[in-house]
């Protein structure tokens, strides 16, 4: 199975990602279409080949949700910038994990 298409966007999320430094409304837009385009990202790979992918569908995802409620959740302006960094980092690693999976089935 090709997965080059695939990868190939979630590389570019990575690169956008890096960009976003802390909490505003321009920033917190950028991470929610990353966001958005990742979930949907692994969840045709996930089933393109579940093997592989439905562990990081379910992990993954289930973090970064986690971390965007609590982002939405918090009233506090400086608990924000961290929990949006939180936020930012986890995304970032999930879209590593997946880059690196797809690297592996080659």
């Amino acid at each position: 199975m090709g997965y080059a298409k695939e990868r190939k966007k979630l590389e570019k999320l990575s690169e956008k990602i890096t960009g976003l430094g802390h909490y505003d409304g321009k920033n917190l837009e950028i991470i929610t279409d990353i966001f958005d385009q990742y979930s949907h990202t692994t969840r045709i790979l996930k089933n393109k080949d579940p093997e592989h992918f439905n562990e990081l569908y379910l992990n993954e995802l289930q973090e970064i949700k986690e971390q965007k409620k609590a982002l939405k959740l918090t009233t506090d302006e400086g608990e924000r910038d961290s929990l949006f960094l939180t936020y930012k980092e986890s995304l970032s690693n999930a879209l590593t994990k997946t880059i690196q999976v797809i690297s592996e089935i080659k």
